[in-house]
């Protein structure tokens, strides 16, 4: 009986083992920054937050509004003619002269890859007469468009005003949105371009050093800024398999700690997050046996091996938790009236669980076979090195 009970209270040990297995230890990334963002720019999902609501000065962060307002409401063929207030703005710049003409596009470019101020300024005039105009236009096409409700920009290219502020968060809703445009993209992704102007001729440099001397596996685009109310500002994307993230990091006092945050945040989310789609050609079944299908292919980002339960509501809504019951997403569904009139699979509510856990699951099994096989070995050999001994008196 006594081994009996040692074997037993070994293999109750073994269930203590798969909690702490299961419940890993928090691995979020040590941030520095005054305020951080991680988002999923297929879905908006949130995979890291530090203060990210909070009001911030963006610099030149700012100029990616700018951009993508130029290019999606302005013709980037149109030739700008540059003012004298573009000429004499202070910070960075693309060294226009008074009465160069320029097209939009190359302006644009000057922008995002420069962060050429009196690019800014000559694409505002240009579009709305001055920078006051033109801000408006942005402040509503950020709200409208994009669906941002926390900035105020009161200039293209983000030198220090006390109402020109806008959060992390928002910086990265609207590079998500950004990132749709190819235009914009592809400007945002280059990292030096050749430049002919009236008074030089060189060859521009993409400013953010993970695109330049910090390189960064996937790295796809991004912005930086400082103004010292701002302190260090950064925005940027990298993309590996079928996951895209957006990393905003604003306020530090070191441009090196502007960038390890943002390494930081990005392995991260590489190491322990997956984008999985849904195609649209997926029929889900409710509690009453209805039948439903999205408009769209469902999108929605996870922990990886994460187990995830879905269920359609009672209003005809798909919606998707990870296992610590955290909303992944919520997608309104098309009602099927006949199965027949839509020939595709069907996707019952459990599949999607049992799938994102199989790999999990199988992980835990071979681990309680090893553990519970190991303590059964331990558990016979110390039975018979017992009986050996009671054999031989002499030991």
């Amino acid at each position: 009986m006594k081994y009996y009970s040692i074997f037993l209270m070994l293999t109750i040990s073994v269930f203590f083992f798969f909690p702490a297995y299961h419940y890993a230890e928090d691995n979020s990334p040590s941030v520095q920054s005054e305020s951080a963002v991680l988002m999923d720019a297929k879905t908006g999902s949130i995979l890291y937050e530090k203060n990210s609501s909070a009001r911030m000065y963006p610099a030149s962060v700012t100029k990616i509004a700018t951009a993508i307002v130029a290019i999606e409401e302005g013709k980037l063929d149109d030739i700008v003619t540059v003012s004298e207030n573009a000429r004499y703005v202070e910070g960075t710049r693309v060294y226009l002269e008074p009465g160069e003409q320029v097209s939009l596009i190359k302006l644009v470019q000057g922008l995002l890859i420069n962060s050429g101020n009196d690019a800014g300024v000559a694409i505002a005039e240009h579009m709305d007469g001055s920078v006051e105009d033109f801000s408006k236009r942005m402040n509503q096409f950020l709200k409208e468009k994009v669906g941002i409700h926390d900035t105020n920009f009161v200039n293209p290219h983000g030198l220090y005003h006390d109402q020109h502020y806008t959060t992390a968060y928002d910086i990265a809703l609207l590079t998500s949105y950004a990132l749709k445009n190819d235009t914009f993209k592809e400007i945002f992704s280059t990292n030096e371009l050749e430049w002919k102007g009236e008074s030089w001729d060189t060859v521009i440099y993409n400013h953010h050093e993970m695109l330049t001397h910090r390189p960064y596996e996937g790295i796809v685009g991004g912005k930086n800024g400082y103004v010292q109310k701002s302190g260090h500002t950064l925005a940027t994307v990298a993309e590996r398999e079928n996951l895209t993230l957006v990393a905003v990091t604003m306020k530090t006092n070191l441009k090196s700690i502007i960038y390890k945050d943002t390494a930081a945040l990005l392995d991260y989310g590489f190491e322990n997050f997956k984008t999985t789609v849904i195609p649209s050609t997926k029929v889900f079944k409710d509690k009453q046996n209805n039948n439903y299908y999205p408009t769209n292919s469902v999108y929605y980002t996870h922990k990886i091996n994460e187990i995830i339960k879905q269920k359609v509501t009672n209003e005809g809504e798909l919606l998707i938790k990870g296992e610590d019951n955290r909303v992944l997403s919520v997608t309104k569904l098309n009602p099927v009236a006949k199965l027949s009139d839509r020939p595709v699979s069907v996707l019952a509510s459990t599949s999607i669980e049992k799938e994102q856990g199989e790999s999990k699951n199988l992980v835990l099994l071979v681990s309680f076979i090893i553990v519970t096989g190991s303590l059964f070995g331990i558990f016979i050999y110390s039975k018979k090195m017992t009986r050996q001994r009671q054999r031989d008196p002499s030991n």
